[in-house]
Order: structure tokens, then C-alpha cells, then sequence
């Protein structure tokens, strides 16, 4: 029985509670409220992407913004991304994500420039502007139960909207402390799906419709109101894409080759702290959900590989030996490091309480932000060749933060890498453009990225740093935001059925990481994608791999 220390942490892009928004809409068209397309897609326009619960949709928007006669076809780009991320938390909220990263990729051939003239024009203000329309397209995701959906109502903000941002948070968001939170980053919050927000774009739609009405403007002409709208509607498209079908296993013949070192198969457990104590607050490392996690996923994994020993430690330090209340404490490891954090038993004879206590917390710090590897040699006879020893080495790190040396180390030095931790709103440690080609091997490389929207944040361009791009790189992210209970264990589920020797497809270790156990009652893995695989030739059929524990 596994005790736990308090509630479960939920991994909300490293700001405030988890929203699973639903996604019964009403469609959106430029002036009004309608109802939301919805049609039956032919038989076999749904390939099955490789994700337990996702669809993928060609999706597109239309949309405009105001610029100067004047402006440089940079500024018209800025003033174009610029709205265009802010219907990132529309598409968040509705459960679908996008490709692109923050919804910034647009090209400039995709805008149609007109010049217009403001006749009611306030004091000081432009009398001629550029009215922009642009189309926006890219590689979306929605949940299987939108399977019919083939259009979305949704919205955008328009001009200096954070000098509205009171507004916009009154409008349309619950505007609770998470909410608050995001002040400065109104685009991943607003959600003109709220009633309250419905109404404001409306009423706005209809004050604007007044004016053009008594000014009687002509074909050319704007008013004023319409330069300063805050809100624009407008209809999200969604078409079937092209998805892969059938099974898809991982390239497990070159995994068990050896990639980054020679007879060896080397996987990279990054595990971030996942709470923010308020300060002042008591915070002790074993007191972070996210030590949590990394214990369950030792767990997961130390239950299936019981071979798995220390063999080193990045700094250095004795982990088989710790000095508690002048008691020592010797024989020492990982699996008792586990029994001593999760079950509370095996504590050497005349513990009490307290030194129970003062040995985790010890156990603790000296696991805080220092590399742990383990290993066993496992026999690999792949196909037709002759068997041969491996190194199965597993490298774990817990305590990464906003600092990208743990990642940069993962992604340089191993074959497999799996992250437990916050995406820091797509900024933090995993930025792609934290990164260049020559941080990453030439060889085959696994990453799982298990934070939120990982899809959005760290999956298309780490395609582009690899020098054979998908042929070399297999991506696992997340689509919308996810619980971070459960995940270590989910992710040790996953890595265990990766190094099985029984060779489980893609969607099999999905499953695996996904709705298996009673942490994930709740049935939902945030819409989690493979991507990268569709090049893969690997068969257990055509090549069958054993793989012999000692």
C-alpha cells in the first residue's frame, strides 16, 4: 500500500488548477451567434493517428487587423501574430492544440491587403489604414469525441488588448486566481466560449453594426469603432487530416543496436519539482508531488528491472551510506530509497518516527538535482544475429527547473528521454530554441515530453535540429494541459513495456502510459500524440527481438 504525502499536484503549465473545458459550442460568424457546424465524416477520412484518444484535423481560421497605410510587411506580420496567438486559449479550452508553435507561423502571402478610410476618425487618430484579412492553417488534434465536429465558434483579440486586460478577464474568463495569474499572458486564458463573453462580442458586434448603419458607410470606409473593436468572432474549420494507419512499433531493432554509446542502451529521466509553495512557506523536497512521481516511476521500473543497480552519481556521493540523529545507515539502495518513501517500511531496526523522517529527507537531498545511473547487462539477439551483451544504463535526475542543463545533458548523452515536469508555458528548459543541431546525436532518438501541451511547445522543431529529421526522432507529447498524478508511474508503465523485449506498439505503450491504474481513473491523457513515426520500418513480425535479463 502506498502512502502519500497530502494531495495530488496538478501540472497546469506551472500556474493554477487543471480545466477540462467542454466543448459544446455554439458557431460563431462575423456579427452573430449560430449554430455550430456539425457533419458526419466519410468512411476512412479517420486514419487512426497513433494516440489513444486523439484525431488529427486540418485546421484554418480567417481574420483581420488594422496597420497604418504605411506599415513594412514586418509590422503587418507582428500586428498578424500578435492576434493570432490569442486564439490559442480559445482552441486550449475547446481541447484542440495546434502545431505551430503559439499559432505565430503565417506567411505574408497568406494576407490580403486594402486601403480604407475611417470616417468618423477620433481626435488625433488615422484616417487611412491597411486592412489586413489572413488566412491561418495548420496540423491540429481534437479528442475522438469530436470526430463530427467541422467547425468551431471561437474568437480572437484584437489592438492593445492588455491595456483592456480587466475587461478581458470579466468578459471571458472565470477570472478566478489562475486566471489572475495569466494578466500579462491574456492569450492563453481568454475564452470567448463563456456566456459572459458571448454576450460582450455581441454587444460590441452590434454597437459597431449601429454606427456603420447611421454613418451610412460605403464600400472603402470603416468607423472608428471598428479600428478599436477588442473582440473579433470568428469560425475555426476542421478538416480530416492525413493520419497513419495501422500499427506503428518504435525502431526497436536500432534502440537495441546501441546509439549514443556503443553496446549500450542509455535512457534519460528528467523529473521537474512540480509545486510552488506561497513564500514563507515549509517546503522540503520530499514535500514536492514531483519527488512523488519520480518515486513511483523508480517504482514502476525497479519492480520490472530488480537487476537495476547504482553505479555512479553526477556530482559525486555515497548513496548506500546516510548518518540520521548520530545512527548510520548502511546497504543502501534505490529500492529501499522507494520501501522508505512510498510504503514506509524496511527502515533499519530502532527507527522511530522521527528518524524515519530525518532518513527521507536526507534521502532526499541527496537525490535533489544530482544524476543517478543505474544499470544491468541484458543479453539482445536481434533477427538473425548473433546474441550479445547490452548495457541497459538508466540515467535519473530529479529537480529539474527553469535551467535547461539537466534537458541539454538528456538529449546529448542518451537514446530515450522521458520528462515529468512543467513546460513553463513553452518558454522553459525545453525551448527548441534553447537548442542547435549539434546538441543532438546522429543516431535514433525516443523523446516523451510528458508536461502540458508539450504538442504545441516542444515537438515541430526539434524535427529540425536533427540532422535526418523523423527518420532519426520519435516525439510523445501532450495536446492540452494534464494531471501530473499518476504520471511518474504512467511513464515508468511506458519505459517498462519499451525495454520488455515483447516489443508493444506505439499505441500499445500508450496505453501503458496512459488509463492503466487507478491514477488514471479520470480516462483522459491529454490528448496524447506520437509523432515522427510515420517513416518507421520496424516489424516484430519481420524481426523478431529477444532480450534475456540476467
Amino acid at each position: 500500500m502506498l502512502l502519500f504525502n497530502g494531495p495530488r499536484a496538478e501540472r497546469s503549465c506551472n500556474f493554477g488548477p487543471r480545466h477540462w473545458a467542454a466543448w459544446g459550442l455554439t458557431a460563431l460568424v462575423f456579427g452573430a451567434w449560430g449554430c455550430e457546424a456539425e457533419q458526419a465524416t466519410e468512411a476512412g477520412d479517420d486514419q487512426e493517428l497513433v494516440s489513444q484518444t486523439a484525431l488529427e484535423r486540418d485546421l484554418s481560421f480567417e481574420g483581420m487587423v488594422y496597420v497604418s497605410e504605411t506599415a513594412s510587411e514586418s509590422s503587418i506580420l507582428d500586428a498578424v501574430r500578435k492576434q493570432t496567438r490569442t486564439v490559442f486559449g480559445p482552441l486550449r479550452t475547446a481541447n484542440v492544440s495546434v502545431a505551430k508553435r503559439e499559432l505565430a507561423d503565417i506567411q505574408i502571402a497568406a494576407t490580403n491587403k486594402e486601403a480604407v478610410s475611417v470616417v468618423n476618425p477620433k481626435a488625433g487618430a488615422a484616417t487611412k489604414l491597411l486592412r489586413v484579412r489572413y488566412k491561418f492553417t495548420d496540423k491540429g488534434i481534437v479528442p475522438k469525441t469530436m470526430s463530427r465536429k467541422s467547425s468551431l465558434a471561437l474568437g480572437a483579440l484584437c489592438g492593445d488588448y492588455q491595456a483592456q486586460s480587466d475587461k478581458v478577464l470579466k468578459d471571458c474568463t472565470a477570472n478566478d486566481k489562475h486566471d489572475q495569474d495569466f494578466r500579462f499572458d491574456l492569450w492563453y486564458v481568454f475564452n470567448p466560449s463563456r456566456n459572459a463573453c458571448k454576450t460582450a462580442m455581441n454587444g460590441e458586434q452590434k454597437a459597431i453594426d449601429a454606427v456603420r448603419k447611421a454613418k451610412a458607410v460605403k464600400t472603402g470606409q470603416i468607423v472608428q469603432e471598428e479600428v478599436d473593436r477588442l473582440y473579433l468572432p470568428l469560425t475555426v474549420r476542421l478538416a480530416p487530416g492525413k493520419s497513419t494507419a495501422g500499427q506503428i512499433w518504435p525502431e526497436y531493432q536500432r534502440l537495441w543496436a546501441g546509439g549514443v554509446e556503443k553496446d549500450k542502451l542509455v535512457v534519460a529521466l528528467v523529473n521537474g519539482e512540480i509545486d510552488h509553495p506561497e513564500p514563507g512557506q515549509a517546503h522540503h523536497v520530499i514535500d514536492d508531488s514531483g519527488y512523488l512521481e519520480m518515486m513511483e516511476q523508480m517504482q514502476t521500473i525497479l519492480a520490472a528491472r530488480p537487476s537495476l543497480k547504482i553505479v555512479a552519481t553526477d556530482p559525486p556521493k555515497d548513496l548506500s551510506s546516510f548518518s540520521v540523529n548520530g545512527k548510520a545507515v548502511t546497504g543502501a539502495t534505490f529500492q529501499k530509497f522507494v520501501q522508505w518513501e512510498l510504503d514506509r517500511s524496511e527502515f533499519p531496526a530502532g527507527f522511530s518516527s522521527a528518524d524515519q523522517l530525518a532518513l527521507r529527507k536526507a534521502v532526499g537531498e541527496a537525490l535533489m538535482k544530482r544524476w543517478v545511473t543505474l544499470e544491468e547487462t541484458v543479453t539482445v539477439k536481434i533477427g538473425s544475429g548473433a546474441p550479445r551483451k547490452v548495457t541497459l544504463r538508466i540515467n535519473q535526475f530529479f529537480g529539474a527547473g527553469e535551467s535547461n542543463g539537466p534537458h541539454k545533458r538528456a538529449i546529448q548523452k542518451s537514446d530515450v528521454v522521458l520528462y515529468n515536469g512543467h513546460s513553463y508555458i513553452g518558454s522553459g528548459p525545453w525551448d527548441p530554441e534553447l537548442y542547435t543541431a549539434s546538441d543532438f546525436p546522429k543516431s535514433y532518438q525516443i523523446f516523451f515530453i510528458d508536461s502540458c501541451i508539450s504538442y504545441n511547445y516542444y515537438n515541430q522543431d526539434y524535427f529540425k535540429l536533427k540532422v535526418n529529421g523523423s527518420k532519426d526522432l520519435e516525439t510523445i507529447t501532450n495536446g492540452l494541459e494534464s494531471f501530473s498524478g499518476g504520471s511518474g508511474a504512467g511513464l515508468g508503465r511506458f519505459l517498462v513495456g519499451l525495454l520488455s523485449g515483447k516489443q508493444p506498439s506505439y499505441l500499445e505503450l500508450l496505453k501503458m502510459a496512459g488509463t492503466e491504474g487507478p491514477a488514471y481513473d479520470w480516462g483522459k491523457d491529454a490528448l496524447r500524440v506520437v509523432d515522427g513515426e510515420a517513416d518507421n520500418t520496424y516489424k516484430p513480425t519481420t524481426t523478431p527481438i529477444t532480450v534475456t535479463a540476467p
